[in-house]
């Protein structure tokens, strides 16, 4: 080699080789450790690791009674909540393009929950839903507020969609905010002076110029939905019933309450091919409906 690719690959080194180093320790090696655990019964604390191949998968596919119900409520949990993260989202930062007086407020005051950490969101929303709306609806008598919002399987599940989708509507509004933004002016105007509607604007320019960021907001959303785990350990611990459990909770509970964190991997591992599948399917989908500007 000669001295000025020694340079080169020493200047690749000195800046790219501390992360790669600490995402292989922090990132690649749990992973494919824990894709060896996969396949042992192991409970997570003692020295002996006993190897079983494929039994884990087995047991999960013949005799675990929770995790498909999990992955049942986890499936509709992320369809309700991307269709409605995403479209509240995308509502938002359609009127803060506008020339509002308070848009810049606006913005902060949406974006606000997100910086909120989960756990501690949740247990504000459980005392909301609890004491906060059961007040207004002593006050006002709208049955509304007089629902059991944690303590029925359906009211629950959308409990858990409100807090959801306020938390992160507001993450995906700076995104499609961003992308409308960078819409040509005059591509804008042409439309308009062609004599299209604001509707038909918003449909036939607006969005198809956007999707990318679509793209985006759609596999942030689909992966946030799927790993959604603190929200649902601090407003329903999966109750009642265990009708609320999702995928993140059951793998955590089979792991670490139940001490078999062999059955535990073995779940995040299928759990984590089947949402890989899923995410690349919809990267390839909304890609090839995008458009240059």
């Amino acid at each position: 080699m000669s001295r000025k690719t020694w340079s080169q690959v020493g200047q690749q080194f000195f800046f790219i080789g501390p992360a790669a180093f600490f995402f292989t320790v922090i990132v690649v090696f749990p992973f494919l450790l824990g894709m060896y655990y996969s396949f042992t019964d192991w409970n997570g604390v003692s020295g002996s690791v006993t190897w079983v191949g494929l039994d884990n998968f087995r047991q999960i596919f013949a005799k675990d009674s929770d995790f498909f119900p999990a992955f049942w409520f986890t499936l509709r949990f992320t369809v309700a909540g991307i269709v409605l993260t995403n479209l509240i989202g995308f509502l938002l930062a359609y009127v803060l393009t506008k020339p509002l007086k308070l848009r810049n407020a606006l913005r902060t005051v949406f974006f606000m929950p997100n910086v909120i950490g989960g756990l501690l969101l949740g247990f504000i929303w459980q005392f909301i839903f609890v004491k906060g709306f059961a007040a207004i609806g002593e006050l006002t008598g709208i049955g509304f507020f007089n629902l059991p919002w944690l303590g029925d399987e359906t009211t629950a599940f959308w409990g858990i969609i409100i807090v959801f989708v306020w938390q992160t509507a507001g993450y995906l509004m700076v995104i499609y905010i961003a992308a409308m933004t960078n819409i040509p002016k005059d591509v804008l105007e042409a439309a308009e002076i062609d004599g299209a509607s604001r509707g038909q604007v918003l449909r036939h320019v607006i969005v198809p110029l956007v999707m990318p960021a679509v793209t985006v907001c759609l596999f942030l959303a689909i992966s946030w939905s799927f790993k959604m785990f603190d929200l649902n350990l601090s407003l329903t611990k999966g109750g009642p019933f265990k009708s609320t459990e999702s995928v993140a909770l059951n793998i955590y509970l089979e792991a670490f309450q139940n001490n078999r964190y062999g059955l535990g991997t073995a779940k995040a591992l299928l759990f984590f091919v089947i949402v890989a599948v899923i995410t690349l399917i919809q990267v390839k989908i909304t890609k090839s409906k995008e458009v240059e500007s």
